[in-house]
C-alpha cells in the first residue's frame, strides 16, 4: 500500500494555485500513491471537487483532517505558523519554503521532526533538475502576465497603425532582466508589436534577446564580476550599478512601458528604477515590479499594489502573478512536482526516498530527520571550466600591411606550384593523347577552374537561384549526351548514359531543394 498523499487548500491572502491538478492526480497515482485533498482547494482555480473525484482523488472536509492523515503533503505557499504546527512527525512536506528569508519557519519545522522538508525555491539549477524548476515555471507566468498587466494599465496600442484617422506609434518597452521572466517578457510584448528594448548584467545573453527580435542594451564596461552564482544572479559592483543607473536613467524619458524582473536569493531586491528616473517619465507610462516581492527594483514600488505618481506613472507591484493564471500556473508547478516524486521514488511504489546523495534531491532539502539541512554544498554548474579569454592584441597599420603581404606571397606561391605541376601533367599526357582528344581536355580543364572560382565565391544566400543556372547546363549537358549515347564507340556511349544519369538527379534534385527553400517563406 503506497503511502497518502494530501494536498490542503492554500491560506495566503489571494493566492488561487493549487499543488494538484487532475492530469497531474492521474500520473501520481502510477508511482503507487494514493492521494486525497481538502475540499475546495481547487475551486479558485477553476477545478471542482467532482473533478478531483474523477480522477480518483478522495476529497476531505478539512485542512485538520488533510494534515492529521497525510503522509506527504504537497503546497503552494509557505506554510504559515499554524500550518507548520500541523506538520506531522515522519511526515514529507514539500511547497515553497524561502529558507533565506525564514528562520523561524524552518526552525518551528525543525521541531516537528520531519522525515523531510523539500523546498521548490531551492532546486538547482542544473540541466537534470529543469523539470523541477518551479521557479522558472512561475516566472514564465510572471512575465507573461507582466506584459498584460502593463497593457491593461498603458490605455493605449502596443503595436504601431497608420490608419485614416492618423497615426499610431507603437509602445516602447523596456525589460530589465533577461531571465526567464524577462525573457517571456520579451517575447509578449514583441507579439504585441511593441518596440523592446532589454537589459542584463550578462552580456552572453545579448544574443537570446536579439534572437526575439528585441534591442540588446549594451553597457561599455568590464564588470568581470557580473553573471550567476549556481545559477541565480549575483550582485554586480558598486562602478557597475553606477553606469547601470546612467543608462536607465537615459531611457526613462523615451521608453513607455518598463517591466523589472531583477532577485537576488536571499537578498532584497536590488534598486534599479529611482524616483528620479519615474518623474522623468511620460504620463501614462507604466512601471511593473516582477520584484515587489522582495522589496521592488523600483524605488516607488508597494507591494501588492498598483499605485499612480504625481505625473500619472502608474507603478505595479502585484505579487501574485502566478496565481492570476492560477489554471495555468496549477498545471506546471503540479507537474514540477510529479517530476519530484517521480525522482523521490525510483521503484514507483509509493515509498519515496530521500536521498540525499542525489545532488537535486539534496539541493532542495531543508530538513531531514530533525536536523536543518540548509544552505546545501555549492552545486557545480559546469563540468568543464570556462576557458579565459584571450585578450585581443591590436595590430598596427605596418603589421596588418606586412600580414597581408604574407598572405598573399604564400596564397601565390601555392597557385604557382599548382599551375606548375598541372601544366606538366598536361605536357606528358600531350605526348601520348590524340590531337583532338587533347583539345578537348583542355576546354575541360579549363571549364572545372572558371566554374570553382564562379561558384567558389557565390554567397550562401545565392546557392539556391544560382542551383536554377546549374539546372539549365545540365539540360544542355543532357542534350548533348543524347546525341552522342547511339555512338558506335562502346565508351562513348557508356559515358553518355552515365553523363544523362548524373545531370537528371542534378535536376530534380536542384528543383526539390528549390521548391523546399521557397516553401519555408511561404505562408500557411
Amino acid at each position: 500500500m503506497g503511502l497518502k498523499v494530501g494536498v490542503p487548500k492554500e491560506t495566503a491572502a489571494g493566492e488561487r494555485r493549487v499543488a494538484l491538478t487532475p492530469e497531474t492526480a492521474g500520473r501520481i497515482q502510477k508511482l503507487g500513491y494514493d492521494l486525497q485533498i481538502e475540499s475546495g482547494a481547487g475551486d479558485a482555480a477553476n477545478f471542482s471537487d467532482d473533478v478531483y473525484r474523477d480522477a480518483g482523488v478522495t476529497v476531505l472536509p478539512d485542512a485538520a483532517a488533510v494534515w492529521s492523515g497525510s503522509d506527504i503533503v504537497m503546497k503552494v505557499q509557505q506554510p504559515s505558523m499554524a500550518e507548520a504546527g500541523m506538520v506531522k512527525e515522519g511526515s514529507l512536506l514539500i511547497s515553497f519554503i524561502w529558507p533565506a528569508q525564514n528562520e523561524d519557519l524552518v526552525a518551528k519545522l525543525k521541531d516537528q521532526k520531519p522525515h523531510a522538508v523539500l523546498a521548490m525555491d531551492q532546486v538547482p539549477r542544473i540541466s537534470r533538475a529543469q523539470k523541477l524548476d518551479a521557479l522558472s515555471s512561475m516566472a514564465n507566468i510572471a512575465g507573461y502576465r507582466a506584459v498584460v498587466e502593463a497593457a491593461n494599465n498603458f490605455g493605449r496600442f502596443f503595436t504601431g497603425q497608420v490608419t485614416a484617422a492618423g497615426k499610431v506609434p507603437p509602445a516602447k518597452v523596456l525589460v530589465i532582466g533577461a531571465g526567464v521572466a524577462g525573457l517571456a517578457a520579451i517575447g509578449a510584448a514583441r507579439s504585441m508589436g511593441a518596440i523592446v528594448r532589454s537589459f542584463d548584467i550578462r552580456p552572453e545573453v545579448a544574443e537570446q534577446i536579439e534572437s526575439m527580435g528585441a534591442e540588446f542594451l549594451f553597457l561599455d564596461f568590464d564588470n568581470a564580476d557580473s553573471g550567476t552564482e549556481g545559477g541565480y544572479a549575483k550582485p554586480s559592483s558598486p562602478e557597475f550599478r553606477e553606469k547601470q543607473l546612467e543608462l536607465f536613467q537615459a531611457q526613462a524619458p523615451d521608453v513607455d512601458i518598463v517591466i523589472t524582473t531583477a532577485l537576488i536569493p536571499g537578498r532584497p531586491a536590488p534598486e534599479l528604477w529611482t524616483a528620479e528616473m519615474v518623474a522623468a517619465m511620460k504620463p501614462g507610462s507604466v512601471v511593473v515590479d516582477l520584484a515587489a516581492e522582495q522589496g521592488g527594483n523600483c524605488a516607488l514600488t508597494v507591494k501588492g499594489e498598483r499605485i499612480v505618481t504625481e505625473n500619472d506613472v502608474v507603478i505595479v507591484g502585484y505579487t501574485d502573478m502566478a496565481s492570476r493564471m492560477a489554471a495555468q500556473s496549477s498545471q506546471l508547478y503540479g507537474t514540477n512536482l510529479r517530476h519530484l516524486l517521480d525522482d523521490l521514488t525510483p521503484e514507483k511504489d509509493g515509498q519515496p526516498d530521500v536521498n540525499m546523495e542525489d545532488v537535486v534531491i539534496r539541493g532542495c532539502t531543508v530538513v531531514k530527520d530533525g536536523e536543518i539541512t540548509f544552505p546545501p554544498p555549492p552545486v557545480s554548474t559546469s563540468v568543464v571550466p570556462k576557458a579565459p579569454t584571450p585578450k585581443k592584441v591590436e595590430e598596427t597599420p605596418e603589421q596588418i600591411a606586412a600580414r597581408e603581404a604574407a598572405e598573399l606571397k604564400k596564397a601565390g606561391s601555392r597557385t604557382t606550384m599548382l599551375l606548375v605541376v598541372g601544366a606538366a601533367l598536361l605536357l606528358a599526357l600531350g605526348t601520348v593523347a590524340p590531337a583532338s582528344f587533347m583539345q578537348h581536355f583542355i576546354v575541360f580543364v579549363l571549364s572545372c577552374f572558371v566554374g570553382f572560382y564562379v561558384i567558389w565565391n557565390v554567397a550562401h544566400s545565392l546557392h539556391t537561384p544560382l542551383m536554377a543556372i546549374t539546372n539549365a547546363v545540365s539540360s544542355i549537358i543532357i542534350v548533348g549526351a543524347l546525341l552522342q549515347i547511339s555512338s558506335p564507340n562502346t565508351t562513348v556511349m557508356v559515358l553518355a548514359a552515365l553523363s544523362v544519369l548524373m545531370a537528371s538527379i542534378n535536376i530534380f534534385g536542384g528543383f526539390l531543394v528549390t521548391r523546399r527553400m521557397l516553401a519555408m517563406f511561404q505562408k500557411s
